[in-house]
């Protein structure tokens, strides 16, 4: 009898696929700057940082807005699930190095999906 317990793989698969069908109800501007940045953000946290990227979302607001919440919501539920503190930025300044570590490749793992979702669903500001 198979099992009908998901995968964590699967999990981030179902979070990340729930999050860009968020963003397909939005307006074509915003899916446009969504997909862009959701095909971008991966390489700024490998480049940057997680801390450094998760302040650049937090600066520019809107869609940038929206995938900081994603991304917070996904990372939080996995790394502290039961923190009182939802905020990703914070809880990453208020850890250590592990901890940030830790955050960092389960953050780069939904990511890995969300780019995925939303190169088949999104449209970018390029087309």
């Amino acid at each position: 009898m198979a099992s009908q317990q998901q995968t964590l793989e699967q999990q981030r698969a179902q979070q990340a696929w729930n999050d860009i069908q968020s963003v397909v109800k939005r307006s074509d501007d915003f899916k446009k700057k969504y997909g862009s940045l959701a095909r971008r953000v991966p390489m700024l946290v490998l480049t940057n940082g997680l801390g450094q990227t998760l302040a650049f979302l937090r600066a520019k607001g809107n869609e940038h807005t929206t995938l900081l919440e994603h991304l917070s919501t996904w990372t939080m539920s996995q790394v502290a699930p039961g923190a009182s503190e939802r905020d990703l930025l914070t809880w990453v300044l208020n850890n250590d190095s592990a901890a940030y570590r830790r955050a960092t490749a389960e953050a780069l793992a939904y990511l890995t999906w969300l780019k995925r979702f939303a190169e088949a669903e999104l449209p970018t500001e390029e087309e």
